[in-house]
């Protein structure tokens, strides 16, 4: 009988990373660049604009790729915080990431990881229209939680030139894909 952590290995996923971000603040530049880069090192990547079906309920749509995703990149850009469309994505990206199946990356965006800690400067102030809201304090608690995780910052990787810094994730993305790649080939050698 395989081991939980071989079984675990085995379990397929529709898509290798789901991308979490704010449009308005970065769907067109730095997510648009980072969603053609990994698919064109084979990474199979939900980005909404480019997978939701027409007529499908985007909520349950979105929830549905979260689980059906390995990886989570998750861009935390200024506004972030002012979508509660994000913050529900984060929750349930977070949640999934407690899971040894899943693993979560934040990428700080001309915001710091303090700012999504804290909900401080110019991030708090995105956060401070979601304040009133009854999901607000486990919106804060998945903040805190992401933002505490090892992630990538823009502006101190590589001198914060995005084209390299959206090829040094992709790297780190492809290594951990061929990481997976190794444990399902031993583990199938085993059985």
């Amino acid at each position: 009988m395989a081991s939980s952590s071989t079984s675990s290995v085995h379990k397929s996923f529709k898509y290798e990373v789901f991308l979490s971000f704010r449009g308005e603040d970065t769907r067109k530049t730095f997510v648009d660049h980072l969603y053609h880069a990994l698919q064109n090192k084979s990474i199979h990547t939900y980005k909404d604009d480019e997978r939701i079906k027409k007529g499908e309920r985007i909520d349950d749509e979105l929830i549905k790729s979260i689980e059906d995703s390995k990886f989570y990149i998750i861009v935390f850009s200024k506004n972030y915080a002012s979508s509660s469309w994000c913050l529900d994505e984060l929750v349930k990206i977070m949640e999934c990431q407690k899971t040894s199946e899943h693993t979560a990356y934040p990428v700080f965006y001309d915001v710091e990881p303090t700012e999504i800690r804290k909900q401080s400067g110019e991030f708090g102030k995105a956060f401070a229209k979601q304040e009133k809201k009854e999901t607000a304090e486990k919106w804060r608690d998945a903040l805190k939680e992401a933002s505490d995780l090892a992630g990538w910052e823009l502006k101190n990787t590589l001198d914060g030139h995005e084209a390299k810094f959206i090829q040094k994730i992709v790297e780190e993305i492809s290594l951990e894909k061929l990481k997976i790649y190794w444990l399902v080939i031993r583990a199938l050698m085993k059985q």
